[in-house]
């Protein structure tokens, strides 16, 4: 277990999970801001990305009340992506997150999830800064990172192809700095 806050565990991911990530990532319901309803996930794959991917990525399930809801990812920015962000100094940690059981969605379930994710990037890697990229339409994740203290810091144009078209993408940033009282959660 990485971290455990009131009703969300977050664990790192375990070969048993395969089968419920790929579930999750042929579900055009959540491919729909997670990559893309034309890049669908099989066993093979997620195998491949989830399993066989960079070092730095830690990737985790999410499970809610004991039952495996989601996934979240974190990882400290590469060279290129700080300098495509505008970072010259700080800890900067990455997010990614989806929730993939819809019949969770809309419960407040990810603005705890993202909450707690930040908090631990705060108080256990010494995070200056906590960034994510959004679909600039994805208006749902945006009111959620925003709840969470995360405001728009930079528009990036064309920053994702899924289905056969560039979209928009929002850089949202949570400012440890910035903040005078601990995250509530």
């Amino acid at each position: 277990m990485l971290f455990q806050n009131g009703k969300i565990l977050v664990r790192e991911l375990e070969e048993k999970d395969i089968p419920l990530l790929a579930k999750w990532l042929s579900d055009p319901a959540v491919l729909e801001f997670y990559e893309g309803r034309d890049n669908s996930f099989d066993y093979e794959r997620v195998r491949n990305v989830f399993f066989k991917g960079e070092e730095e990525e830690r990737k985790c399930m999410v499970e809610y009340e004991g039952q495996e809801i989601g996934y979240i990812q974190f990882y400290p920015l590469d060279k290129e992506t700080r300098a495509l962000y505008g970072y010259r100094e700080g800890v900067v940690f990455g997010i990614d997150q989806f929730i993939g059981e819809p019949s969770y969605w809309n419960q407040g379930i990810g603005t705890l999830l993202v909450r707690s994710m930040v908090q631990f990037l705060v108080e256990q890697e010494n995070a200056d800064r906590v960034v994510m990229d959004p679909r600039a339409g994805n208006s749902r994740a945006i009111r959620c990172y925003e709840k969470c203290g995360f405001t728009k810091v930079k528009l990036l144009p064309k920053r994702e192809f899924p289905e056969g078209d560039y979209h928009d993408c929002w850089l949202m940033e949570y400012a440890a700095s910035d903040k005078e009282k601990p995250i509530n959660t």
